[in-house]
């Protein structure tokens, strides 16, 4: 047995893959309070990159019977990454990957900017026509549900598809153990996915407020199935979900044309590709039940499916397959994982620190990123090596140039 059991009063059970791997008492918290829901299905799965989220906890599976939680999603909806193997070599990659960077950094916005500025850096002022194309697939289904919720309209949606966003999210170049180049990305459903995750989270708890009255956590309230919004929550974040995705081909397809650009040398991408969400909920059989699996900071990991686990923007990152072990509703880990908040790497972390521990990388290496600092995250190799009946390595990556919002 792989994993511990925190058993929980008044709980389901919670299976933690975290052996070797420091967890905070306040995420333990979290998980017990998620635990005590009545909705709750079987056990809940704790993922080796486990930290403090808001009302769930990252890096946890959570199996619910005929209900969502909105909240547990979180409001970026279909986060999640992609992964492109090419057919260039390191040798073929410049001496100097400064222009390539920058020549990334050019072509797809990044970023954001305060709405006193204007408009906002991180997204498209006319988006191209790959862009349009992609959008004229989602809006039919965008208007039906701005029709139920108008607030949803007045977003960034369509300037916003096909760019990577703040924070964790990247476009990395990375080298795989053979030294084949492949091209990977993290970002999820944007402007907009924001706007309707906050939005149902707020009427899950009004709705809360008339029906369920002991919440152990106020940001656990959850739909049930036939309540006002259930219906309209599933068809929005199903949405959301499909932007995600979209957006990381769109982006994935105008990185290769840009590499195509600064590199002369023809090749090939997508010869092992893989576009897996992070942050999502969907309909899943479990034990012999149809139950609605939100992975919150956590990937599917069926038997034979490809994923992909991201370290730090200074350690290795893997494409692994899963092994669908049952215990963990088929699941893995979707990154290292926090080990302190983005205010105390700043603090206690400087610029060299920074210039130090992303040696090698050609990336941002400002007062801005500090936050991002790898020491700030778990140590992918014992994050790994807590899950190894999870999932296993066919692809060790790391990164040679990483663009950060």
């Amino acid at each position: 047995m792989n994993y511990n059991e925190l058993q929980v009063e008044g709980g389901v059970t919670v299976k933690m893959w975290t052996q070797g791997v420091p967890v905070e008492a306040e995420a333990q918290k979290q998980l017990a309070n998620a635990a005590k829901l009545p909705i709750v299905f079987k056990h809940i799965a704790a993922m080796p990159d486990v930290h403090l989220g808001i009302g769930a906890t990252i890096g946890s599976v959570i199996p619910t019977f005929k209900a969502i939680i909105p909240a547990a999603v979180g409001v970026d909806i279909g986060c999640g990454m992609m992964a492109c193997k090419t057919t260039l070599r390191a040798e073929d990659l410049p001496d100097n990957l400064g222009p390539l960077r920058s020549a990334i950094e050019r072509a797809v916005p990044h970023g954001s900017s305060p709405r006193s500025r204007g408009r906002d850096q991180g997204s498209w002022e006319n988006p191209p026509e790959t862009v349009d194309q992609v959008w004229a697939g989602l809006v039919d289904e965008f208007d039906a549900i701005c029709e139920a919720h108008p607030r949803i309209k007045n977003t960034n949606n369509h300037k916003h598809l096909g760019t990577l966003g703040t924070g964790n999210h990247f476009i990395e170049v990375c080298l795989d153990e053979l030294g084949f180049v492949w091209f990977m990305l993290h970002s999820g459903s944007r402007g907009v996915g924001n706007a309707i995750g906050n939005h149902f989270i707020e009427l899950a708890k009004k709705d809360a407020e008339l029906h369920q009255r002991n919440l152990p956590d106020k940001d656990l309230a959850y739909f049930e199935e036939g309540a006002q919004y259930f219906g309209d929550y599933v068809k929005a974040v199903g949405w959301a979900q499909k932007f995600a995705q979209k957006n990381r081909e769109v982006m994935m397809a105008n990185l290769i044309a840009t590499v195509r650009k600064v590199i002369p040398k023809p090749f090939e991408s997508h010869i092992e590709a893989v576009n897996c969400h992070h942050n999502y909920v969907q309909q899943e059989r479990h034990f012999g039940e149809d139950v609605f699996v939100t992975r919150k900071g956590a990937v599917s990991a069926k038997k034979g499916q490809l994923g992909i686990i991201p370290g730090s923007m200074g350690a290795r990152s893997y494409i692994v397959r899963g092994k669908g072990n049952p215990e963990s509703f088929e699941s893995c880990s979707h990154g290292a994982g926090r080990t302190m908040s983005r205010t105390a790497a700043k603090k206690r972390f400087t610029v060299a620190d920074q210039v130090k521990a992303t040696e090698g990388v050609e990336c941002r290496k400002d007062a801005d990123v500090i936050d991002e600092i790898p020491m700030a995250y778990k140590d992918i190799d014992a994050v790994m090596a807590a899950q190894s009946d999870l999932v296993e390595v066919v692809h060790t990556l790391k990164q040679v140039v990483c663009v950060k919002g």
